[in-house]
Formats: structure tokens, sequence, C-alpha cells
């Protein structure tokens, strides 16, 4: 069925997530791991499950011998702002090294600089080529510019690396930009169809237009919707899957709030909508036409569709697909449905039953995924998740899981699981999407007329005749409603 992006009303418990990962009850103090040993990611010393703030935040701080794992980076990165803003944490990495390499004395030690300086370069462009968005607010660009500033004098070339990262980030900043601006246009483009207009007999035949007329061939019109599935997932950074999950801190009631949520959760719930759009989309392509045989014709068109989707790893549109076909105003249409040839629907709807956490759509994801790291095309390398059920996984380890531990550390071996789970969706949304665009069936996807609730029961009923009292009170209310009819 149609999604929300995730609030605590969205899921239930009985649902359960999938990670692995021991949480410490309600009072129960779990024995912190501080000292110089790096988390979990890292290479030296023990794992590190919790710890303070500022230990992680050492951790992160490259020098002349030293520097972090890439997955700790990530990690840290990703989670970090949960607990402190962006801005603010760069503020403290490079008082740490300022304070650590001595770059505010004079002369600097040019031996030593020159063993740092790559390093701290390093941090610095992994931030900015993982988390680009961070770097819109000023704040960042001043701090970045100001640490290189610091330690150019010893080496030139410092000065050409810094260019090159604001170079790159300036690009990716602009395109992000206008994927967020083409992402809204789409949006204000896409149309609600008047719910007068139920049906094609009340539709004049010069404008009678559906996506059989645009696209009759299931294949090419999976191709599309992994068209708009990877467009969609390349604007999505990791750090709004936390964002989208801030909540108050269960030990001191604060909110870490940080800017415009909105705006840093943009491009998922665009995501959402479009899973959103894609249901009522099916839905309304089925109830629209008037006679039992197109719409059998239309239902088992989409039953082709869905399965070239599980196919080719495209789980989302998929899911899309028959949480259309499974909307009530779709569902009663059982004379309808008895025209129509549904095997391989209930084979489909078999894949994706929710049943055992969706066990058996999480054995087929683990089958495309291991695909695609064998893959030699990027046709094999397509794994486009169900994306709800990720949303939902991390938000019940976010909400399993406390962020801090009755001692007040950061629960990192929470986050290093979140880490993971983001970083081999990151992994999938890099895939080109290897097959031609139609622009006429790409149109027609986000543009297409689309039913509200009201006006799929109306067509629905229009379609066929209502089966009891509660169907033809319905029926009476919504025509006189939407029509002017009595």
């Amino acid at each position: 069925m149609p999604q929300t992006v995730c609030s605590g009303t969205m899921f239930t418990s009985s649902s359960g997530f999938s990670p692995h990962l021991a949480c410490a009850e309600p009072g129960e103090e779990e024995a912190p791991q501080e000292g110089p040993g790096p988390g979990a990611c890292l290479a030296d010393g023990p794992p590190i499950t919790s710890a303070s703030l500022d230990t992680l935040i050492h951790n992160l701080v490259p020098t002349a011998d030293y520097y972090p794992e890439k997955a700790y980076v990530f990690t840290f990165l990703l989670s970090a702002r949960l607990f402190i803003p962006p801005p603010e944490l760069l503020a403290r990495v490079c008082e740490l090294c300022i304070k650590q390499q001595q770059l505010d004395q004079s002369p600097l030690d040019t031996a030593k600089v020159r063993k740092f300086g790559p390093k701290i370069l390093q941090l610095l462009t992994e931030w900015t080529e993982t988390f680009p968005s961070d770097f819109r607010d000023e704040k960042m660009v001043g701090h970045l510019k100001d640490i290189v500033h610091r330690i150019a004098p010893c080496d030139e070339a410092y000065w050409k690396t810094l260019n090159q990262v604001l170079q790159k980030l300036s690009q990716r900043l602009a395109l992000m930009s206008q994927g967020e601006e083409s992402i809204l246009k789409v949006s204000l483009n896409a149309s609600s169809i008047s719910d007068k207009l139920v049906a094609f007999k009340t539709k004049p035949p010069h404008i009678q237009k559906d996506m059989l007329s645009i696209c009759n061939d299931p294949y090419t019109l999976a191709q599309q919707l992994t068209h708009v599935e990877l467009e969609h997932l390349s604007h999505i950074g990791p750090e709004e899957f936390v964002q989208a999950f801030v909540q108050k801190d269960p030990l001191d009631g604060t909110q870490p709030c940080f800017g415009d949520q909105k705006k840093k959760t943009f491009n998922l719930e665009a995501y959402v909508r479009w899973f959103n759009r894609l249901c009522y989309l099916v839905a309304t392509e089925i109830c629209m036409p008037a006679k039992k045989k197109q719409r059998a014709q239309v239902i088992e068109f989409f039953i082709d569709v869905a399965r070239e989707c599980f196919n080719i790893g495209n789980f989302n549109s998929l899911m899309a697909i028959i949480s259309g076909m499974n909307m009530s105003p779709v569902s009663r249409l059982k004379k309808t449905w008895g025209k129509a040839k549904t095997a391989k629907f209930f084979i489909l709807e078999h894949q994706m039953d929710p049943t055992g956490n969706f066990y058996n759509y999480r054995t087929a994801l683990r089958g495309a995924a291991h695909r695609s790291r064998t893959a030699n095309s990027n046709r094999e390398r397509i794994v486009i998740p169900f994306f709800s059920l990720l949303i939902k996984d991390i938000y019940f380890l976010n909400e399993g899981c406390a962020n801090r531990l009755p001692s007040g550390h950061v629960n990192f071996e929470k986050f290093v699981e979140l880490a993971r789970q983001v970083r081999e969706f990151m992994t999938w949304k890099k895939v080109e999407c290897p097959f031609e665009e139609d622009r006429a069936i790409l149109h027609y996807l986000h543009t297409a007329p689309i039913f509200s609730e009201d006006g799929l029961y109306l067509a629905s009923y229009e379609s066929e005749s209502p089966e009891n009292q509660v169907e033809k009170d319905r029926w009476k209310a919504l025509r006189s409603n939407i029509l002017g009819k009595t």
C-alpha cells in the first residue's frame, strides 16, 4: 500500500528489524570502551562498542602517524550529526589539529606538517565527497579553507589540492541543486485527474490516453521505471537516513534539530512520494476503462511489468505495482480479476509477502545483491530495494537501541550497524542505468493524471456495482459529492 515517511505510528513492533546487535536494556549499564584504540571500523585496538563523543572525535582526527580507516570515517560522520552539527564538528576537528600539530606557532615544524598535511587533506576530501550537502553551510567551507591556510606555508601543493577539492565540491553541489529542482518540477507537473472523469465513458474520445497506448511492452516499461528509480536514488545522500529520524535524546530531553529538517530529507521524501504515485497510477489505469475485458488486459499487463521489475532487481517498483493492484478499489473488481490470468501475480505476491518480516523478499534481495557484487555489466549490478522497508529497518534500529547508554557514552555499536545498512544502499545507488531512455514513457509516468482515493472508489463502483449496503451508501455519497448526482 502507499507509504509515508517513517513515523512512530507507521510501523508495528511485530515487524522487528534485521540487525543482530545487542542493545542495552533500560537501566542496564554497558561497559564503556575508551582509550586510543579506535572503534569497530578501525584496525588498531579492540572494537569500540561505546565511547564518549570527545573520544570518537579524537579518533577521527589524523596525526602525522595515524589516519582512521575509511569505514570509521563514514560511520562517525554519518552518526555524529545526531549529537553535534557538522559545522561544529569540523570546527572541533580543526581545533584539535591546530593544537596537536602546533599550527598556531611560528615557525611551523615543516617536517611534521608535511607528514600531517596529506592526511588532513584526505579526511577533508572524504568528507566533501561523501557528505557534500554538509558544505552548503558556508561555515564548513570557511573551516576547510582555514586549516589548509595554516598548513600551506609548508608546501604550496596544498593550495592546489584545496582548489581541486573546492572545484569538485562546487560541481557536486550544483548537480545536487539541479537534481532537486528537477524533482520539484516533476512533482509540480504531476497532476490529479478530475474525479468527475470517471472511466472512459465520461471522457471525450479525442483526449483518451492510457499506459497501454503509450507503452504496451512490459519489459520496456520495467526499464523506464528503473530509470525513474535510479534517478531518485542518485539524489539521496546518506545523511538523509539519519536526519529522517532525529528525535529527542531520552537522557537530556533535548532535540538535536540543526537547521531545516524538511530540506535535509527532501530527496528521501520525494522518493516516497514517487512510490505512492506509482501505486495510484497503477490503480487508476486499472479502474479507468469502462469495459471488463480492457480492465483485465491492464491487470495482466502490470503483472508482466512487475515480473520484469523482479528480474531486473527493481524491487521498489515491483512492490508499488503490487500495492496498487491490492488497493481496495482494485481488489474488489471480482469480475475483472476473474477475466484476467493471475497465476503469475500470486507468485509475485508470494515473493513480497510480509510474513516473517518479508523473509521471501529479503532472500531475493540477498540474491540480487550477490549478483551485483559479481556482475560484469551494469545490467546485472542493479539492486533497487523496497525503500519503505529499508527505512523501516533503519527506523527500528534507531528506536530499538538508544543513541546514548546510561553512562552518557555514544552507543557506537548501533551506528556501526546503521552505517553498514546505509553504505550498502550507497553502493546500489551508484549504478548507472543501462537502459535507453524513452522520454514519452517517462513523461507519462511523471505527469499522467491519477485518481484520488475517492475517485478510485467511484470508478470502481461505476465499473462493478456495489455488493452490499455499505458500498451502496458510499457509492451514492461519492456520486453526490463528486458528480453532483443523487
